[in-house]
């Protein structure tokens, strides 16, 4: 497995593992993905805009111990070690209810 990071203009804000850097860029590139990061909330604002450059990286070896760190404290038994798992390098807010995106108007 290698270990990816994605940064929105410059600024690291998460880090995951892929078995290559096609999965990789697969992850980065995906519809779903790219809107949770619209709609995740940081220090009072969308992780990301949709309009600054989003970018992917070889994570460093202190982002790459992060995912390490958080896989071996997940607590979901089903979870593999090929499922997508992403770790946050920046503080999200919790969601309220009606806040995920899903909700009709």
């Amino acid at each position: 497995m290698d270990y990816f990071t994605i940064e929105v203009a410059g600024k690291a804000i998460a880090s995951f593992r892929a078995h290559n850097d096609e999965e990789a860029r697969h992850f980065l590139e995906a519809e779903d993905f790219r809107e949770d990061l619209t709609i995740l909330q940081t220090e009072g604002g969308p992780v990301w805009d949709g309009k600054a450059a989003l970018t992917m990286r070889k994570a460093s070896a202190e982002e790459a111990s992060e995912v390490e760190h958080a896989y071996e404290l997940d607590d979901d038994p089903s979870r593999t070690i090929d499922d997508e798992f992403v770790v946050f390098l920046i503080p999200i807010a919790e969601l309220a209810d009606g806040e995920d995106g899903d909700e009709e108007a």
